[in-house]
């Protein structure tokens, strides 16, 4: 923001009301991009940043994805939350497949701890957050943001190769040297993944604590089409369930076995 210069000219009483003034104007919060699904994680990095002072501004992708109802998902939550600018990017995740979530593969249902602990699941979709991160990237250079919040979460058995840590920070770096505003030493690019070493269950309660309806998320891989319900068995889903239950808190979802 540029400095405001205040006339010395002016009666004393002027300028000291003045400087008063302006110290008392609120700041305007600084922008920045949040990656929105609709589910539970990235609700709740939306939430945070908004705690944090960030003005959010989010953005959705329809990749291909199986289903529409995390989209409208996260159409309601960026309401919820008064996010005034959310996009939704069209890039065909399908033209490549190679994933239970682009292409028709069966997604797998009631998966043991242990398995979605071990390997790489089919539900992995191929460079999905690089490819995700580098649109937002882009955005954010263009809103003159610094900052890009997004849910990656490397603790409840994900087997993403592309949520770790290690990952994220070698990202970060490349942007600041891909970018205009980084080279120019404009701004410097900070990932926010304040979610990369929480529980399920220790997310969610952070995100009940800032006021997260969680009603309005969908965490599923294969809901139903139609009625938005929730499969239950996926691994998406299994985890959600794993979190509430810990919190003994119930699952605010309609899954499609209610009655």
């Amino acid at each position: 923001m540029p400095k405001l210069h205040i006339s010395t000219d002016l009666p004393a009483c002027v300028v000291q009301r003045s400087r008063y003034l302006l110290r008392t104007l609120p700041v305007p919060a600084s922008p920045a991009v949040v990656l929105l699904s609709g589910g539970l994680d990235s609700a709740t990095v939306l939430a945070i940043a908004r705690n944090q002072g960030f003005d959010p501004c989010a953005m959705t992708f329809r990749s291909g994805q199986r289903h529409e109802v995390e989209i409208e998902a996260a159409r309601r939550i960026a309401r919820q939350f008064g996010v005034a600018r959310h996009i939704v990017v069209d890039i065909d995740l399908r033209a490549f497949g190679g994933s239970a979530l682009t292409s028709e593969i069966a997604v797998p249902k009631g998966r043991s701890e242990a398995d979605m602990s071990t390997g790489i699941p089919i539900t992995y979709v191929p460079a999905r957050n690089t490819i995700f991160l580098s649109f937002a990237m882009a955005w954010a250079e263009v809103l003159g943001a610094a900052d890009i919040f997004a849910g990656m979460n490397a603790v409840d058995y994900s087997g993403y190769p592309d949520c770790r840590p290690e990952y994220l920070a070698a990202f970060q770096a490349m942007a600041n040297l891909a970018t205009k505003a980084g080279v120019e030493g404009r701004l410097r690019l900070k990932i926010h993944t304040p979610l990369i070493q929480m529980t399920k269950a220790e997310i969610i309660r952070r995100g009940m604590e800032l006021g997260v309806d969680y009603s309005q998320t969908c965490s599923c891989y294969d809901p139903d089409p139609v009625s938005g319900a929730a499969c239950g068995g996926c691994d998406a889903c299994l985890l959600r369930i794993k979190g509430f239950r810990e919190l003994g808190i119930a699952d605010p979802t309609r899954y499609r076995d209610d009655t």
